[in-house]
């Protein structure tokens, strides 16, 4: 039985473990490099009016006085979950992201993960030809410098 590994075909192992390690730590650099910031009011706030944050906290607190009352009716069920989902639309929404690097550095992390990714897709394909030259050592030996002469 051949050896199997990354994608079902032969070989790859060590090129999607590289390949993986390079796209991650882009992707790390590049999401430390982001940067947080809440601007005050979100989404439902500023559409309530601006001033009135705590009004977006009604369906939520009418749902658990709803729970606490009956938990075997829908509607306070129903209401919290409703409560949940803007609370947590609001606070997304009061966020500001911005990236405070130099271009060089963006461009370093864009194409190492983008190497990476590339270098997973190749693991994928099968690695049949390990013997065969690399290229570049076809062009080396047409200039004649390691002194091998090549028969076609």
């Amino acid at each position: 039985m051949d050896d199997i590994d990354v994608g079902g075909t032969p070989g790859g192992l060590g090129t999607f473990l590289a390949g993986l390690a390079l796209s991650a730590v882009a992707a790390w650099f590049f999401v430390d490099s982001v940067r947080v910031v809440s601007r005050g009011g979100g989404w439902f706030s500023g559409w309530a009016g601006g001033g009135g944050a705590g009004v977006i906290f009604l369906p939520l607190l009418v749902g658990v006085i709803g729970l606490f009352y009956n938990s075997r009716k829908i509607w306070p069920w129903i209401l919290c979950g409703i409560g949940i989902v803007i609370l947590f639309i609001e606070i997304l929404s009061g966020l500001n992201f911005f990236i405070n690097l130099k271009l060089s550095h963006l461009l370093i992390m864009l194409v190492s993960f983008a190497a990476g990714i590339g270098m997973i897709l190749r693991s994928v394909k099968a690695m049949e030809n390990r013997d065969r030259r690399p290229p570049w050592q076809d062009a080396i030996d047409d200039l004649g410098g390691d002194g091998a002469s090549r028969s076609r």
